[in-house]
């Protein structure tokens, strides 16, 4: 069961924002995600509590949205924010770049009280940009506004060479639900990705190619894990559960141990401001 919620469809052909994307790609991003992510993902902001353009890792904020540089240059894509989207409870507002690429499951806002809405709408997308939750996994279409269920282990990964670019909207307050105004009725179903369920010898050839696991290499070969999640049935967590044992299969403590803090950070416990060193 997928509890991610297509909320609406937005008129996105409507905005010219073609230039504005490549902006968006051209555009430096400063690494605060660098320990979950895998290929080339990036997070740019275009709007915050501070205006600041480091300003960059998610918190709860009371403080009054503020645009950054990046965002003064996007006026198109805040036109998309701001016609559709109250703006009374918007805490952050992002642009998720990804190509090829994966994030590490995760669940989000584990060091914080209270969790925030998360929605996120494809500016541009591919078919091979996917997202996935527990053992669900599914596409964003572009133009579709997604409520994202953060506070189970979900992901995201692409194969494609194109970026997919993703606005992120932060609202506070996760039980009260968002307005969106201007949208359209959806004309395609919710796409979920059928996935044949792993063979015993793919496991196993994926737990001996990291047999050699080491201190130095351990963190490039987590991308093999995440990827065999997007390709085969298996719930976001059980990625954890391979990565431990080929760690385990290593004979070194201290790549066993490392996992284990891995996944303890991803998707069980967390304090606010703190980073995974690999």
């Amino acid at each position: 069961m997928l509890n991610s919620q297509r909320l609406a469809v937005l008129p996105i052909n409507s905005y010219d924002l073609d230039s504005e994307l490549s902006v968006v790609d051209r555009h430096e991003y400063q690494g605060e995600y660098d320990a979950l992510t895998f290929g080339a993902w990036s997070c740019h902001v275009l709007a915050n509590g501070s205006g600041a353009k480091s300003d960059i890792a998610f918190r709860p904020h009371s403080d009054r949205l503020t645009l950054t540089e990046l965002g003064r240059q996007l006026p198109n894509i805040m036109s998309v924010v701001s016609n559709h989207f109250s703006l009374d409870r918007l805490q952050w507002v992002r642009v998720f770049s990804l190509r090829d690429g994966a994030m590490a499951p995760h669940v989000d806002f584990l060091e914080f009280e209270e969790p925030g809405t998360r929605v996120q709408i494809p500016l541009r997308t591919t078919e091979e940009s996917l997202h996935s939750e527990n053992e669900t996994v599914y596409h964003l279409r572009r133009g579709e506004v997604w409520k994202i269920h953060t506070t189970d282990p979900h992901s995201a990964g692409s194969t494609s060479d194109i970026a997919r670019l993703s606005l992120c909207l932060d609202f506070a307050d996760a039980d009260e639900p968002v307005e969106i105004r201007g949208d359209i009725p959806p004309t395609e179903p919710i796409r979920i990705i059928d996935r044949p369920e792993p063979t015993a010898a793919e496991l196993e050839e994926l737990m001996e190619s990291c047999r050699n696991l080491t201190p130095a290499n351990m963190r490039s070969g987590f991308r093999r894990f995440a990827d065999l999640h997007f390709k085969r049935h298996s719930h976001a967590a059980t990625v954890f559960d391979w990565y431990v044992e080929a760690a385990r299969r290593s004979g070194d403590d201290e790549v066993v141990a490392k996992a284990e803090a891995f996944r303890t950070y991803c998707i069980e416990k967390r304090s606010q401001g703190e980073t995974f060193e690999w």
